[in-house]
């Protein structure tokens, strides 16, 4: 029986020197005339581990990492092959706690299969519910979408069956499913795993999406800065349509659905839906004024779904097992699994699916294991660069949509970066600030002028001029930009500049300026 050996072609273990390890595990392949065959496949998500290195015998995975190419020749000397014994040999890797005590659902095959094989992506039970989407009516697909609880992934949390119905319902000539894989959040990286590790899943979630609600064309926008992502999803999309699951006739239902996939520029704004469907109609990426919905009025004037990849890439599990088992998970109104993406000055960051409602302080210091310098935790941003920063006093808040934001939180992108106490919270604060004066559109007086008013008053506070007035007139800032915004781009930049006065003060009093002598 050929013995199967793992190497990532995931973008974080690439830049760790996976394709090295690769070459040379094929080299020592060949110089041995073993029969064995190379896989690269997507990332488990430990990122500290990577490139991990598995070997598949009798159908259990040992894992072995982190593999630099130089200590590939001493694995194969060890017996690799047949999971012998070495300083990097990890053991099964699906007994590792990190692994062990996870939920996945959505990322139940990545880093487990070839990315790129359709057949290892139906053994190991892909397609599973789109076959079932096929033989149903749209109304009862969008009602088992709407039963399951999905809520929006990518930052907002709004209903996704809602979403789908409102499509579905409405007329017109021509409707589009639109994945926003534009993601731009600090510490994020969980789309662009799913793109590279498993993009079958994502292609099969759109699909359904489309049979939901009568869309025959779907696009994933995704970033310039994913070349890797790019190019597994272009790959995956014409395997797809080669295999019949695209094209006029989606597994042979009769009903049409194809998918583009399309790079963005660079702009952060970009995954804000309004300014993803002017940039993807070929117009300058600035934000448009709601009502019109997208859902009514969306990319070229027609009913367009907008999904995060997440989202999408959830729907298929939901339709294999069935609302019920979904919706089983996660406590409150967040149902489901989420992917935790662990970031900043953390001992082992890396993505970790689980049910909502684990603690804050759970994820960082038992699944995080606390900071990397060794350092006490500071502080904790969720949600991306417009995500409020959390002091370990609030770590008992579960991570759950309605508790976060009961605490002038969000969850966002569930992108988790790690700060600890050698951090200056009033410069963090700055940067919100100057990362949304960089990145504003530019339509809206708010965010536009706000932000830059921001980063000049931040300045003022740090220099010790009038601190105390320059403070409350960050605090105005903040106000008018949080309800006169336009996009969530200048209405959340004030949860980190905010949270970061109201739980760290001390950082907001530095010592004034000291007077020049006469």
């Amino acid at each position: 029986m050929t013995v199967k050996i793992f190497v990532p072609r995931d973008a974080a273990a690439l830049s760790l020197g996976a394709d090295k390890v690769a070459k040379e595990v094929a080299a020592q392949i060949a110089a041995r005339g073993l029969d064995v065959k190379l896989v690269r496949n997507g990332s488990r998500g430990m990122l500290w581990l990577e490139p991990l290195v598995e070997v598949e015998i009798e159908g259990k995975r040992i894992g072995y990492g982190p593999v630099k190419s130089k200590d590939v020749e001493g694995l194969f000397e060890a017996g690799l092959v047949s999971g012998g014994d070495h300083a990097l040999c990890l053991g099964e890797v699906e007994s590792l706690p990190f692994l062990k005590e996870q939920t996945r659902l959505t990322f139940a095959r990545c880093g487990i299969t070839d990315p790129l094989s359709l057949e290892d992506y139906e053994a190991h039970g892909g397609l599973a519910g789109l076959k079932r989407a096929v033989a149903i009516a749209p109304a009862d697909i969008v009602k088992e979408v709407t039963d399951s609880g999905l809520r929006g992934r990518g930052g907002a949390g709004f209903p996704t069956g809602i979403k789908w119905k409102t499509v579905l319902d409405a007329s017109g000539p021509r409707k589009y499913i639109v994945c926003n894989a534009d993601e731009g959040d600090s510490g994020t990286f969980a789309d662009r795993m799913i793109m590279e590790g498993d993009p079958f899943v994502l292609i099969e979630g759109m699909a359904i999406a489309g049979l939901a609600t009568g869309a025959t064309k779907g696009f994933v926008y995704t970033r310039s800065e994913y070349p890797h992502a790019i190019a597994a999803m272009t790959e995956a999309v014409e395997i797809a349509r080669k295999a019949g699951v695209l094209g006029p006739s989606v597994m042979g239902s009769g009903k049409a659905f194809d998918i583009e996939v399309r790079m963005g520029a660079g702009a952060y704004v970009c995954g804000e839906e309004t300014a993803l469907l002017n940039s993807l109609e070929g117009k300058r990426g600035v934000v448009r004024a709601k009502p019109p919905l997208p859902a009514h009025k969306g990319l070229f004037a027609s009913p367009t779904v907008i999904n995060n990849v997440i989202s999408l890439a959830s729907v298929p599990v939901i339709l294999d097992k069935g609302a019920a088992f979904y919706r089983d998970f996660g406590m409150g109104r967040s149902r489901g699994t989420i992917p935790l993406q662990i970031a900043g000055n953390v001992k082992h960051g890396g993505l970790y699916e689980t049910a909502f409602g684990l603690s804050l302080g759970d994820i960082i210091d038992r699944i995080g294991g606390g900071t990397a310098s060794g350092r006490p935790v500071k502080a904790v941003q969720v949600g991306g660069p417009l995500g409020a920063y959390f002091p370990r006093a609030l770590f008992d808040t579960p991570f759950d949509y309605e508790a976060f934001a009961a605490r002038d939180g969000l969850i966002g992108h569930a992108g988790v970066v790690v700060f600890d106490d050698s951090a200056d919270m009033l410069k963090q604060a700055r940067f919100a600030m100057e990362f949304c004066a960089v990145e504003s559109c530019g339509k809206c007086t708010p965010c536009r002028i706000g932000s830059t008013r921001g980063v000049e008053t931040a300045d003022k506070i740090a220099q010790g001029i009038e601190p105390e007035k320059n403070r409350a007139l960050l605090t105005d800032l903040c106000n008018t930009m949080k309800f006169g915004s336009l996009c969530a781009l200048g209405g959340f930049t004030p949860y980190p500049v905010m949270s970061a006065m109201t739980h760290f003060p001390d950082d907001f009093a530095p010592t004034p300026l000291i007077e020049a002598a006469e």
